[in-house]
């Protein structure tokens, strides 16, 4: 598939009296597939927004290329800017007005048709509240009311900043279906979330970035592959000696409480077996795949948590460096590189 968004070596530094030079993206890569759903993924602070920011004309990047629907920008925005929606921070809406006034008044701006309200409404499932006044609406509704405003030109492309913030289990699901559904209709999605879970399930190619560099990049499957040391949880009566038999052919062997996780186990069956030839009999054996949560962690040294600054530990990076030459369809993983601060 073509890619809608290709950035490459993009940079920005900022400047201010407070706190001096910052610099926000170092060289920082992407690549997003038409017709999926892609995460952007980081901590706080890690460059997300000044990325979408820049890739729609409201930051002026340093150096780097971003090229949208294979056209350079900021150049060709103007063109371009109608095969787009976005949200990248929390609209805000007149609260006595109803959804449907509040999107005939977007539409009536844009210089879209009224039908188009309608059609949107139903798209984001607002249809039957379309008359209630918005402050009678949900966090969900509210949500779903943003959406269909970036909806209303009809655009190829939907970049969503934490779409699900603050939504409950029920908001977020339909959240979820939504750009899911947007996604199999031909819309690419790019989203940015702290929900690593929901983007584990929703995506389906996934970019991390960290101090303003991207640390890894692919299909999430992929990605989560690259990071499986082949381990499982083993439970069985004496497990402490248990463990000790399978340590001594040599795998790496961690003692728990009322279990062990062995890694770099080729054949789960040769456990069973080696255990059995001692009269200890496995009562689990189960797989310790990654998730994307995990992954995150190792990559950036914290857990996301909305609302909070995060500090990267760069030791816990893999040491895979990205190749200059590699395919952009590739699983890619980079080091981020301490922020520079004169």
């Amino acid at each position: 598939m073509a890619a809608v968004i290709e950035i490459s070596g993009l940079r920005k530094t900022y400047r201010s009296m407070r706190r001096g030079v910052r610099l926000a993206l170092d060289g920082f890569d992407m690549a997003v597939e038409a017709g999926e759903v892609h995460g952007f993924l980081g901590p706080n602070g890690s460059g997300k927004t000044t990325t979408l920011r820049t890739l729609l004309g409201l930051v002026r990047p340093d150096a780097g290329q971003l090229v949208l629907f294979g056209r350079e920008v900021p150049t060709a925005l103007p063109q371009m800017i109608d095969r787009v929606g976005a949200i990248v921070e929390s609209p805000q809406f007149f609260a006595n007005f109803s959804g449907r006034r509040t999107l005939r008044l977007l539409a009536t701006t844009g210089g879209l048709p009224d039908a188009r309200v309608d059609e949107v409404l139903e798209q984001v499932g607002l249809r039957d509240r379309a008359d209630d006044r918005v402050k009678a609406y949900s966090l969900g509704m509210k949500q779903r009311l943003a959406v269909a405003s970036a909806l209303l030109k009809a655009p190829e492309l939907l970049i969503l900043d934490e779409p699900a913030n603050g939504l409950d289990p029920a908001g977020i699901r339909e959240m979820r279906d939504l750009m899911r559904g947007l996604a199999d209709s031909g819309v690419t999605v790019l989203v940015s979330s702290h929900i690593l879970a929901e983007i584990e399930l929703i995506c389906d190619a996934v970019t991390i970035i960290s101090r303003g560099r991207r640390v890894v990049a692919g299909p999430v499957a992929d990605v989560l592959s690259r990071f499986d040391k082949g381990e499982f949880r083993v439970r069985v009566f004496d497990h402490v000696r248990a463990a000790g038999i399978i340590a001594e052919s040599g795998l790496p062997v961690t003692v728990h409480d009322d279990h062990f996780v062995v890694g770099d186990l080729a054949d789960p069956a040769w456990i069973t077996e080696t255990l059995a030839a001692h009269q200890l009999w496995v009562a689990e054996l189960t797989p310790l795949t990654p998730d994307l949560e995990s992954v995150f962690l190792q990559l950036t040294g914290t857990v996301p948590e909305p609302g909070k600054r995060h500090q990267v530990d760069d030791s816990v990076l893999p040491p895979a460096p990205r190749r200059p030459d590699a395919d952009e369809n590739e699983l890619t993983v980079t080091a981020a590189e301490p922020e520079v601060t004169p």
